[in-house]
């Protein structure tokens, strides 16, 4: 078995729930459940933050404009359903079923295409970044996957291989990763820089802005690489006490 996780991060006005997801910055959106057939999608999410956050989520599932994980770019006739399954006062579940059209387009989809039919699909929404994890046989054509995927949504998203490796056991089961601290090539860097700039120093010798046109990427981007690196190496420091991370924050 193979282990794959990549990242789309959209451009504003792209997709709604990214928009939505970076006008609140604490928000966080990660799928509970994903199935995928060749002509539909189940998945059941769960997203949490401010009651302002999770009013803007629920719109951005809920309008007819999103259909869930379509990455077309207009309208494609897909009939989608989404479905509060509880709410609290900072804690949402949406239940969505999605029936797709020749015209649509979705990761879920394009791997059963490249991967096979037994792919275990897991993902995490945290402002402009959509992190998919992938565990498939290794038998599918993942260069073929990607430039689909990178087809797909054109110009709206970039794409970043975080990490591809061989999965354990465990990988698949929810447990324990494995090599927690096996840090994808642009998360070493964000890191790299951090440390030899200062950026952990107490007082800060330059800040997320600064270290950013340092590397020549968007802010965002590097906090987020930053926040993925030290999940894992947080992860792997504690895992002989059996502190693990109920979510895809260890990646």
């Amino acid at each position: 078995m193979r282990e794959l996780v990549f990242a789309l991060e959209y451009e504003p006005g792209c997709n709604r729930v990214a928009d939505a997801l970076a006008e609140h910055p604490d928000a966080r959106v990660r799928s509970l459940s994903l199935h995928a057939t060749a002509d539909r999608l189940w998945r059941v999410d769960h997203a949490t933050g401010s009651p302002a956050a999770l009013d803007a989520l629920e719109s951005a599932f809920t309008d007819g404009d999103y259909y869930a994980d379509c990455l077309a770019s207009d309208d494609c006739g897909a009939t989608q359903t989404t479905r509060v399954l509880d709410r609290t006062a900072d804690t949402l579940i949406l239940y969505s079923d999605w029936e797709r059209t020749p015209r649509c387009a979705s990761v879920p989809h394009i791997a059963r295409a490249h991967l096979g039919e037994g792919v275990l699909f897991e993902t995490r929404h945290e402002g402009r970044h959509y992190t998919w994890r992938l565990i498939h046989s290794g038998a599918g054509d993942v260069g073929a996957f990607f430039d689909d995927v990178r087809a797909a949504v054109g110009d709206c998203a970039r794409t970043e291989l975080l990490r591809t490796a061989t999965a354990t056991p465990d990988d698949s089961a929810g447990g324990r990763r494995g090599d927690a601290a096996e840090l994808a090539p642009e998360q070493e860097a964000a890191l790299r820089a951090a440390v030899e700039h200062g950026y952990y120093e107490s007082p800060r010798a330059i800040d997320a802005g600064e270290l950013a046109e340092h590397l020549d990427v968007p802010r965002s981007t590097l906090t987020y690489r930053l926040r993925r690196a030290e999940a894992k190496v947080i992860t792997e420091r504690f895992a002989d006490e059996g502190l693990t991370s109920p979510t895809m924050g260890s990646r």
